[in-house]
């Protein structure tokens, strides 16, 4: 978001939990949070007054956008909307009233099936963490506020909306990578994205992805950029797993593919102009991102630095975007476990794109190690 901003010639203040390498390359000023998120008010104290655009997983701290709220112009989606969008309760409710499908959801598990077709996750949830199958052991490790959720098979989307006064348009669609080894991540971690044309969707489909944005714009007045994790299952249903009422980190790739600035369209929603216009292009091939988690302890260092920068100029030149995103700073540590970068790869069609994003990924993996 902070790149997508500069390029419609804002300027950019940015507080974030990591501080990374490439963020203080193109932000006037970079504050690195802690604790997180109860470090932010303190973090952006020391920026000039002017709007806040909120990533991350702050939907999940309502009353934390409240107190910002309180200091400065908040743009998007307000606190209350929030609160309400990401309750399972009310979410089911209007999806369903919508006509589409919500999984069912339980607050207590006392008569669920123990066989892997539940899930037991946090309601405060973001990126698939802290999600495992409900196999009935030790409810003493579930993780705080949980609840137990139908697992549903099927193909995962995500879908980037612009929402105001009530309307909706549909800006962005990808199909979400999780679990994957080859990222090194948990098995129901968000670890990337392969972008796909929405217009490119069928009739039935489309239709009821609109429904649902609809809902989400007119029955919980959601402003800005709204991310929806959705499921397309076998017979054509669509079921709603999860709201995110702001920009979503799989955004940035309909960005590369239509020059679609998406920090413009989410500041545009709460009344401010860019002060460059959009320069929009014609789609071609597939753009694809995936995080990369450190299967060991690393010493970020500035050889490590270096070596991944170096070794992703060629890919960089050859896509007309970097490569890599997300660097850490030189003497970082990065627990194992942690995300290490991010790695885009575009090619002529998806499976394409698929391939040598995993090329890309090794290749930094092997950097990394040597």
């Amino acid at each position: 978001m902070a790149a997508s901003a500069v390029r419609a010639g804002f300027r950019v203040f940015a507080a974030d939990l990591f501080g990374d390498h490439d963020l203080r390359g193109i932000a006037d000023d970079v504050a690195t949070i802690r604790p997180y998120p109860e470090g932010i008010p303190e973090a952006i104290a020391r920026f000039p007054y002017a709007p806040l655009l909120c990533t991350g997983a702050l939907e999940n701290h309502p009353t934390l956008l409240s107190d910002l709220a309180a200091c400065r112009p908040l743009t998007g989606s307000s606190p209350e909307a929030v609160a309400r969008v990401r309750n399972p309760e009310v979410l089911a409710h209007g999806v369903c009233a919508a006509g589409l499908w919500y999984p069912d959801t339980r607050r207590d598990p006392t008569g669920l099936p123990t066989d892997g077709t539940w899930l037991v996750k946090p309601t405060d949830s973001a990126g698939g963490r802290s999600i495992r199958l409900w196999d009935g052991d030790d409810v003493g490790a579930v993780p705080q506020r949980p609840i137990w959720q139908q697992r549903i098979a099927g193909h995962r989307l995500s879908l980037g909306y612009v929402m105001t006064a009530g309307l909706c348009r549909l800006v962005a669609a990808s199909h979400q990578l999780v679990g994957r080894r080859w990222c090194r991540s948990g098995p129901f971690a968000y670890c990337g994205s392969i972008d796909l044309d929405p217009d490119a969707f069928g009739t039935s489909l489309r239709h009821l992805i609109m429904l649902l944005g609809t809902a989400l714009a007119e029955r919980f007045r959601l402003v800005g950029l709204v991310g929806a994790d959705i499921i397309l299952d076998p017979s054509g249903r669509v079921y709603v797993i999860e709201i995110n009422p702001r920009p979503t980190a799989s955004l940035e790739l309909a960005e590369r593919a239509t020059g679609f600035s998406l920090a413009a369209s989410h500041l545009a929603a709460s009344g401010i102009g860019s002060p460059v216009p959009t320069i929009l292009w014609r789609r071609s091939g597939t753009w694809a991102k995936a995080v990369l988690f450190a299967a060991r302890d690393i010493n970020f260092d500035s050889l490590s630095l270096e070596a991944v920068r170096a070794g992703s100029e060629a890919w960089t030149l050859a896509d007309g975007w970097p490569a890599l995103a997300d660097i850490p700073e030189p003497t970082c540590p990065i627990p194992k476990g942690a995300p290490v970068c991010t790695v885009f790869a575009h090619a002529g069609s998806p499976r394409a794109a698929l391939v040598l994003l995993r090329h890309r990924v090794a290749a930094i993996e092997s950097m990394l190690a040597a």
